[in-house]
């Protein structure tokens, strides 16, 4: 906290705290949902029509692993960006699909929650797809 005294008249405090709020996010309106009440409107993406390598990443998920980056993939994801529907901490988690020709993690992402809840998102999580099954 900040304090600073204030050049106010009688009707003010001789003393005030300012705090350092962060600006509210800007959040896209795309419009309504066609996933159903869940859906916070994101829109969605059939996995057949995702590259093949996030198919080969759901097969794994599925199957429990193994994971190209184990010290990564399931762990928790925080949706800090608030863009994926409202639920408790720990409910999300991640998964690294592997981008082609580069040597490292790459920005291309599943994240799941409840079991048929999976997104997509090759910007690093800037944006989200629904993953149609």
């Amino acid at each position: 906290m900040w304090w600073s005294q204030t050049g106010g008249g009688s009707d003010s405090l001789p003393w005030t705290t300012e705090t350092a709020e962060a600006p509210a996010p800007q959040v896209e309106d795309r419009g309504p949902s066609t996933i159903g009440p869940a859906d916070p409107g994101l829109p969605s993406v059939r996995l057949a029509d995702l590259p093949p390598e996030a198919a080969e990443v759901v097969a794994q998920i599925d199957a429990g692993g193994p994971f190209a980056h184990p010290e990564h993939d399931g762990s928790r994801f925080g949706n800090y960006e608030g863009l994926l529907p409202n639920r408790p901490r720990g409910h999300y988690r991640e998964y690294t699909v592997p981008t082609p020709g580069i040597d490292h993690r790459g920005a291309r992402r599943i994240v799941t929650g409840d079991p048929e809840e999976m997104y997509w998102t090759d910007d690093h999580y800037q944006s989200f797809s629904r993953i149609l099954r």
